[in-house]
């Protein structure tokens, strides 16, 4: 059972595996908005439970560190009513020389209907569905966030917080249309931003990176100019533009949302940063700085937040502004639409083969 309303309809979706979000149209991003949104209004506490994955077998493969991606995939999966199993690195048969691959398959072996998979190299999840597919198995695959390529479940429940914020009557991809969103920080190694970028140019948001270059090459103004890779053709007819800034105080001005990224501190060693309060100074955002925008603006930040680097804490705990709870509170209801979706698919493909072959 899933929460029903006029004009829903999961028709369109054709997303067999959710790796990326540069192949999704406007249409995919409504379907899993308008169905996060219904799952967002179903009572959080209690016992009740949506059975629509009943019989499920969801499997959460985090082979790097995760707080809010596992924890809400395998909330999600359970308010779904799926069974879940959780893959621990620290405990797992890969410190005895197991392939990633090999563990994937175990977990196939044992009935997993979806791996949500989360890998620091890119393109591990998308190897995975694409073995999985010669194999014939019917497990799919969702990537929770694989090296800098993408992030789509968190590109998603961005998208969602600010459809809301922008309009909580009705929370679709229209609300970001002519909306100029700035994002800060370290572009060039966040796979959020990139998920960010095909989701939001592809609400019609207009978009300014702003960054020091070691962060931000001048490459990304030209990120969503070519169609997505194995694509001839966008998907989306028409998308926002991408501008860069470098200076914050000219990207904040007219801004209407700003998102600011976590600052790997790692990059100081590899010299691409050689000081961090030179950067709070520089790109650090605060409320004094956030009147540039002319009005009062949401505040993003996938987490976790280095206060004091990013952002203020006086900012991160202003939460009339900062929305950082906000999408933590919206990626379960997110995740738990690309579940439904998934197994919709799923099941829709499973029909379509016994069909075949009857």
């Amino acid at each position: 059972m899933v929460p029903r309303g006029e004009g829903y309809s999961m028709s369109g979706w054709n997303h067999r595996h959710i790796l990326d979000l540069a192949s999704f149209s406007r249409e995919d991003y409504a379907s899993v908005l308008e169905l996060a949104e219904r799952f967002r209004a179903l009572p959080v506490t209690g016992a009740r439970k949506i059975p629509a994955l009943q019989g499920r077998l969801v499997a959460t493969l985090f082979f790097e560190p995760s707080t809010r991606t596992r924890s809400s995939f395998e909330l999600a999966a359970k308010r779904l009513s799926a069974d879940v199993m959780s893959f621990s690195p620290s405990s797992s048969s890969l410190s005895k020389g197991e392939s990633v691959l090999d563990t994937a398959r175990t977990y196939v072996a044992m009935g997993a209907d979806v791996l949500v998979v989360r890998h620091r190299s890119t393109a591990v999840p998308q190897q995975l569905a694409e073995d999985l597919e010669r194999a014939g198995e019917r497990t799919v695959v969702l990537n929770g966030g694989d090296g800098l390529h993408s992030h789509p479940s968190q590109g998603l429940l961005d998208l969602l917080t600010l459809a809301r914020h922008f309009s909580p009557q009705h929370p679709m991809p229209e609300a970001l249309q002519g909306k100029r969103v700035v994002i800060v920080g370290d572009i060039l190694h966040s796979r959020v931003a990139r998920s960010n970028l095909w989701a939001l140019t592809a609400c019609g948001a207009d978009v300014v990176l702003c960054g020091p270059p070691s962060l931000l090459p001048d490459a990304f103004e030209a990120f969503v100019d070519a169609p997505p890779p194995g694509f001839s053709v966008d998907p989306v007819p028409v998308r926002g533009r991408i501008t860069i800034e470098r200076r914050l105080e000219k990207a904040l001005d007219g801004a209407d949302a700003v998102m600011t990224l976590r600052l790997q501190k790692e990059r100081m060693g590899q010299q691409l940063l050689t000081d961090l309060d030179r950067y709070h100074r520089d790109f650090g955002l605060s409320h004094q700085r956030l009147l540039l925008c002319g009005k009062a603006v949401p505040v993003l930040h996938p987490g976790p937040v280095n206060r004091g680097v990013e952002m203020t804490g006086e900012l991160l705990d202003d939460l009339k502004i900062c929305l950082v709870e906000e999408q933590v509170r919206n990626g379960v209801p997110t995740r738990m639409a690309l579940l439904y979706l998934m197994a919709a698919a799923e099941s829709a493909a499973e029909s379509s083969l016994v069909s075949s072959s009857s």
